[in-house]
């Protein structure tokens, strides 16, 4: 492939929500700029940016998907993001790197929960966004009410440059309305035809709203425009442009991208309207030598640098770093630097990819997104630059992962592999997590929805052979005691020879606030009954009993243990016998009357207003406290509430099914609680069966 100046590059995300046919669009594009001489379908697994063997089995994308081409004297680099909510990482990524995004609309689905995601992405990345409403193949296809949806939803700047030509139902051309030319489809092409009669109506109206939208970009069309001038096809098209830049203007294309309709059209458009990476805005940069926040253009004439977006772990080929040049030119070769890690990094090859093909080039400009291989200390989100030049772009803000489960190696002894794997997986998706949970011993791999850890598992096997078993985390519980006692152990073993002898009074107290003071040791012994060296053993002894509470084997906290008499033997005491001493009069606290407590998560729910109803009635049957309620504006409110973490496990799952995916979540601890009786005498005995081996 030819090595382009940054002006005739064009970078663009393809968005939207999962299953209106990016990636068969992206498919047909390859198609028409002659990169693919077959046409893929999604349905055979033969597309180029579906290559995983994950989505070849599930028939969706899992990863966002580089599909460089050229076209009338420019490189498009289109980028498939996938619209299932379970890899929002995938479209983070990409939107941070593209300069415009096509949100791809079905044109019998209309505007979808994915579809506002991608708006709303868009806008937050500040992004010229196009809309390509797709599948107009299809049958009971309504355009106009897609339109109107679109309108209803976001206004004026929605614009359509288009009209379809139906014959009956069948999709049969197109009216540009900025040419005023009409096209209709034929198996050799685009053919030019006469503008239909009966389209006369439609065609003026859109025509009009079209030159209204281009005369109000700028104050000397506008005046040309009220003079009733006719404003050149020249003007309109710049005008649109300027418009697509500033997100004044949206506009809309239709065709199918299956039967490979209007899709060279939309091709044309996305280097007439999506804006070159520099008539992007300046994007802000540390300087590492000054510490101080500069502005930045993406320009060629500048030091190098280039912002590292996505990184590919294959345990065969390596690692992959993906990036985009941000300013200056990356030739083969050169000495990095990364100045996120301050470490320099060795270049090989450099590359641009094509789904999984790998192509190599000599050079890349400012603007443009290629890879490297094995780069030792990069990362997603690291900065790689000049070394006399070190700057630092700003890294990722990834969504908190949502849902949480407890991971073991299938077999024993493969957990080392388990986990090797599960941290190199890590490095390609950083929506997922790794933990181990002290209280409970389990670790957890935490991710975005149920379908995300379920691809990590499959992953995890096709990637690393080894196969990992989920299940629901374990709830970190505590035990507590309610009441004071005073307790006797008394260890004595004496069978002849050397023996062993400990004996101590203990007053265990509860204390006020548990989740602070877990444990408080008081020495009160007078007259050496229990002798100086063996007091740290009586303490130590209760430390180590208490990982195990009495009552359902949870680590017991809130306890003032006050040591208050006892006595020893001068040959048989040893620090042994004074730590099995505090164990024994420990395990008295069953009658301390002991109870469980359980963690209380503070829960942040966002939601559009229509869900406030279902959404706490929900969180009452899971034992929510509602503490509030604050309108957020758009038609969205913030529910606050405190729930018990053992009803929250599965919560992101049922949110995106009570709201349609509309809903986001966020749990943070606040404090532990005693748990009810009846739950409680439940989880007691669940814990004593297991204990049995049951």
């Amino acid at each position: 492939m030819n090595s382009y100046a940054t002006r005739n590059i064009r970078n663009v995300g393809l968005i939207g929500h999962g299953g209106e046919g990016k990636t068969t669009l992206t498919e047909a594009m390859l198609f028409n700029a002659r990169v693919v001489d077959r046409f893929g379908r999604v349905e055979d697994g033969t597309t180029t940016t579906d290559f995983d063997p994950e989505e070849i089995k599930r028939k969706i994308s899992i990863n966002a998907a580089l599909a460089p081409f050229e076209w009338n004297g420019h490189k498009i680099n289109i980028i498939d993001v996938p619209g299932y909510f379970d890899f929002v990482g995938e479209m983070i990524e990409a939107l941070r790197v593209v300069d415009g995004a096509v949100i791809v609309v079905g044109a019998v689905s209309g505007v979808m929960v994915g579809t506002e995601k991608a708006w709303d992405y868009c806008k937050e990345y500040d992004l010229p966004i196009m809309i390509f409403v797709n599948q107009m193949d299809r049958e009971n296809v309504h355009y106009e009410k897609v339109l109107e949806q679109l309108e209803g939803k976001y206004g004026t700047c929605i614009t359509p440059l288009q009209v379809p030509i139906m014959k009956g139902d069948r999709f049969a051309g197109l009216v540009d309305v900025v040419k005023m030319k009409a096209w209709e489809f034929t198996d050799k092409g685009l053919k030019e035809v006469s503008i239909p009669d009966d389209m006369s109506d439609t065609i003026e109206s859109v025509r009009t709203r079209l030159v209204e939208a281009a005369a109000e970009t700028s104050e000397e069309l506008m005046e040309k425009y009220f003079e009733g001038e006719e404003l050149t096809e020249e003007e309109i098209q710049a005008a649109i442009r300027k418009g697509v830049v500033d997100g004044d203007i949206v506009p809309v294309l239709f065709g199918s991208a299956l039967t490979n309709a209007g899709v060279d059209i939309l091709m044309d458009s996305l280097i007439k309207y999506i804006p070159a990476p520099d008539e992007r805005p300046e994007v802000s940069v540390t300087n590492v030598k000054t510490g101080k926040v500069e502005k930045r253009k993406v320009d060629a004439s500048q030091p190098f640098s280039a912002f590292v977006f996505k990184t590919i772990v294959d345990p065969f080929v390596g690692k992959l770093s993906l990036f985009k040049v941000m300013s200056g030119e990356l030739t083969n070769g050169m000495n990095l630097y990364n100045a996120n890690k301050e470490k320099g990094e060795k270049t090989g090859n450099l590359y641009i990819l094509r789904g999984k093909k790998q192509i190599a080039v000599d050079k890349l400009t400012a603007g443009d997104i290629g890879a490297l291989a094995k780069l030792q200390n990069t990362a997603t989100g690291d900065t790689l630059c000049d070394p006399a030049y070190p700057i630092v772009y700003e890294g990722f803000q990834f969504p908190e992962p949502s849902i949480s489960m407890a991971v073991n190696a299938e077999k024993e002894g493969e957990e080392e592999k388990v986990f090797t794997g599960l941290n190199r997986l890590m490095e390609e998706d950083p929506t997922f997590r790794i933990e181990q949970n002290t209280e409970t011993g389990e670790t957890l791999i935490s991710g975005t929805g149920e379908v995300h850890l379920d691809v990590i598992a499959s992953r995890l096997k096709n990637k690393f052979g080894v196969n990992a078993v989920f299940k629901e985390p374990k709830v970190p519980y505590r035990e507590t005691i309610r009441k004071s006692i005073k307790a006797e152990g008394k260890h004595k073993k004496q069978t002849g020879g050397h023996g062993q002898y400990g004996h101590v009074w203990i007053e265990f107290e509860p204390l006020p606030n548990p989740d602070e003071q877990r444990f408080e040791f008081v020495d009160k012994i007078v007259g050496g009954v229990v002798p100086r060296q063996y007091i740290p053993a009586v303490e130590k002894g209760l430390i180590e009993a208490m990982q195990k509470g009495v009552l359902a084997g949870y680590p017991m906290v809130g306890i003032r243990a006050t040591l208050y008499d006892g006595s020893y033997h001068p040959v048989d005491s040893s620090e042994m016998s004074f730590k099995i001493a505090a164990y024994l009069a420990y395990k008295k606290l069953e009658q301390a009357d002991p109870v469980l407590l359980e963690p209380i998560m503070h829960a942040e729910v966002i939601i559009p207003d229509e869900y406030m109803g279902d959404i706490i009635g929900d969180l009452n049957r899971r034992r929510g406290r509602i503490l509030g309620m604050t309108p957020l504006g758009n038609g969205l409110q913030k529910v606050d509430a405190e729930v018990p973490l053992a009803e929250m496990f599965r919560y992101a799952t049922d949110l995106r099914s009570m709201t349609q995916a509309r809903g986001s979540f966020k749990l943070t601890f606040v404090r532990y609680e005693e748990v009810p009786a009846n739950i409680s005498a439940k989880i007691v005995e669940q814990a004593r069966r297991e204990a049995q081996g049951e």
